[in-house]
């Protein structure tokens, strides 16, 4: 037997003292092992140390609702169609033939997990989305708001990211489902949008702020859903100005709101409206939502938070290239990056205040991958890192981005690498939208607890375990930023296994460095 063979889609469970199945909860233990490093006299110590936790996680899947903010748009058209799409198993035609409705680019739903080895030392795979209990796409129930009133049928049909075939079977379905009124506050986005604003709240930011609250308790209510999952799909804005007496602290923020202060913008006020209503909220857009009070307010109701922005294309090649050529020592000297795009994205990010929100996302993606490499790198020191983004109607949602990486190699030498890459921006943002969507839920249901304490509790509030999906990761203050994406994945994946009491995934294979004997 081969390791791409040791496949299986079955049951799993795990058989150990150190984990316990219960008909409402997993229990396990775990011991969690990490080196503290200090400077001693000119020498550098390390210490190993063990801290023993107890993790639970709930087994009863819950009924879920995802509302997206700017549902009608390229994302969440996309999402909602390929819910159905998979739902009903369509079949459609394209030039090339028939193709299946599947979820491919979703973590949880197309990736595997080694769990470990057969009895012969062969890798044993597992889908991703079996390793813990955890919803089905296909039975998510998604609403939201949007600024156009465009039914979701038209608005699939104007975007022109789905085929043809594919749209005419899912059209109807489509056109039942409308938008709530949405926040428009023509200050945070580009000009050129005040055309699609057919449907936005009116009166005041503070009433603005309890409508939205009231449609989330209404769509949980009339869908008799037992958690919301509020995700920012809409348009980038502009930076919010952080100002004392506003948003710098959640008692401010409230305030402000009441006020109608002008510097709090549209996705600050559905993240208050969402963490006040204990919903989740996610982040896919690179402005700065999460000001000060809205980080003290997600702490202080202990509801979930993360952002910003969603890793689709040319970021996640970029976070894998650059942690391979700094991994090699070889050191990065430039990053130029050039995109041009045509959806309603595009035509938005072509007014400067929204592209920089964009070109600060994307520019630092690399610094903890620098900040990794001493020899390489002088304190302060960092390659020359430029982004460009056009707007070109032309190309629709086929975004194009090109990359030049110039590094210096072995002995003054250079290396440029020059890549082309063509991202079908809705269909590489669609599955990271259901997996953030997932996999936030499936983080609320996961306590844990330090060996001797006697409460369980929740994940911090900033919920950066979702950093794989997102292009600028948002942390707790004082935690260090992660970036280099694998190691994203892994440590979701190890947390994942630290609940059913598993090693983590460590890479040695000394069982593959040994002499074994296998009669299979």
């Amino acid at each position: 037997m081969t390791s791409t063979e040791s496949f299986f889609d079955g049951p799993f469970e795990v058989e150990s003292d150190k984990v316990n199945y219960t008909d409402e909860a997993i229990f396990a233990t775990y011991s969690y092992q990490t080196t503290m490093v200090e400077n001693r006299n000119g020498k550098t110590v390390v210490m190993p140390q063990t801290q023993n936790f107890e993790f639970k996680t709930d087994r009863q899947v819950p009924r879920v609702g995802a509302m997206f903010v700017g549902w009608g748009g390229n994302n969440g058209t996309t999402v909602t169609a390929s819910i159905i799409a998979n739902r009903h198993g369509i079949v459609w035609n394209k030039k090339e033939g028939e193709v299946r409705s599947n979820y491919f680019g979703s973590l949880t739903q197309s990736s595997t997990i080694r769990i470990g080895n057969n009895e012969c030392g062969d890798n044993v795979y597992i889908p991703f989305k079996n390793l813990l209990p955890m919803v089905n796409p296909n039975d998510l129930v998604i609403g939201g708001w949007d600024i156009c009133s465009t039914p979701l049928g038209d608005a699939m049909k104007n975007a022109k990211v789905l085929d043809y075939d594919l749209q005419r079977q899912v059209y109807d379905e489509m056109q039942k489902l409308r938008p709530l009124p949405s926040v428009y506050f023509p200050d945070f986005i580009a000009a050129n949008q005040a055309g699609r604003a057919t449907n936005v709240l009116k009166g005041s930011k503070q009433e603005q702020l309890d409508q939205i609250r009231k449609d989330i308790r209404d769509f949980k209510s009339a869908n008799n859903l037992d958690k919301v999952i509020v995700l920012w799909t809409a348009n980038t804005e502009r930076f919010a100005e952080i100002q004392t007496g506003v948003n710098d602290t959640a008692e401010n923020l409230l305030a402000a709101v009441q006020r109608g202060e002008s510097e709090i913008s549209p996705s600050t006020v559905f993240a208050i409206a969402s963490i006040l209503e204990g919903a989740s909220y996610i982040n896919g857009s690179p402005q700065n939502t999460f000001v000060p009070g809205v980080l003290e307010l997600a702490e202080e109701k202990q509801v979930f938070i993360g952002g910003d922005d969603f890793k689709s294309g040319q970021t996640k090649v970029k976070s894998v290239l650059v942690d391979f050529l700094i991994s090699a020592g070889i050191k990065v000297k430039s990053i130029v990056s050039y995109n041009h795009l045509g959806n309603n994205d595009g035509r938005n990010l072509s007014q400067p205040e929204m592209f920089r929100s964009k070109e600060i996302s994307k520019s630092n993606v690399v610094d903890d991958m620098v900040a990794s490499n001493n020899i390489l790198y002088e304190p302060g020191e960092h390659p020359d890192h430029v982004v460009v983004i056009k707007y070109v109607p032309n190309v629709g949602d086929s975004k194009r981005a090109m990359d030049e990486y110039v590094s210096e190699i072995f002995m003054g030498g250079t290396n440029t690498i020059v890549m082309h890459n063509t991202c079908e921006d809705s269909l590489l943002a669609a599955p990271i939208i259901i997996d953030l969507v997932l996999l936030c839920e499936l983080f609320e249901r996961v306590q844990l607890k330090r060996e001797g304490a006697k409460e369980y509790e929740r994940f911090h509030p900033v919920l950066s375990v979702l950093s794989f999906l997102l292009k600028a990761p948002l942390v707790p203050p004082g935690t260090p930023v992660v970036n280099a994406l694998f190691t994203q994945r892994q440590c979701m994946v190890n947390i994942m296994r630290a609940c059913l009491g598993l090693a983590p995934e460590n890479n040695m294979l000394l069982e593959h460095k040994l002499n074994r004997n296998c009669s299979m």
